[in-house]
């Protein structure tokens, strides 16, 4: 009997050490990491974006529109969770629920012109703080045409 309850607490912890996987962001490194699309230094750390692979590797984005790129490119499949910077608490938010505001006259590290925000509450307030700007959600990302980059 007592064999068989170590059989069974184990099988338990096996199948607890099995579950969903969580991914956290990494701090960016601005003297080392570089943009997976464009090449460049993540010097404007405050626009950075990054996306955690299921494998554990992490790619590095210097701009919302370089992450949306490599999204475009590889798809989602593969990917653990995504991040990008809120434009006014610099702090680490899901790409995929964030809220986004784009204007031509934005300045961004790769001239995207488009900031993301934890909430839409939050674009609101930018915009009417701005003046300007188109509110977007992460589906609008796929099909938007990016400023100079259209």
């Amino acid at each position: 009997m007592k064999k068989w309850m170590m059989i069974v607490m184990l099988s338990c912890g096996v199948l607890i050490g099995c579950g969903e996987r969580t991914y956290e962001p990494r701090e960016i490194v601005s003297e080392t990491d570089v943009c997976k699309i464009c090449n460049m230094s993540i010097v404007h750390n405050e626009y950075a974006g990054q996306i955690a692979l299921k494998n554990g590797d992490y790619e590095i984005f210097d701009d919302i529109g370089c992450l949306m790129e490599y999204i475009e490119a590889n798809g989602e499949d593969e990917i653990g969770a995504a991040y990008i910077k809120d434009a006014t608490k610099n702090e680490w938010i899901d790409v995929f629920n964030a809220s986004y505001v784009y204007s031509k006259d934005y300045w961004t590290p790769m001239n995207y012109g488009v900031v993301a925000f934890d909430s839409k509450k939050a674009v609101q307030d930018w915009m009417t703080k701005e003046g300007e700007g188109q509110l977007l959600a992460y589906k609008d990302l796929h099909d938007f045409k990016w400023g100079i980059h259209e």
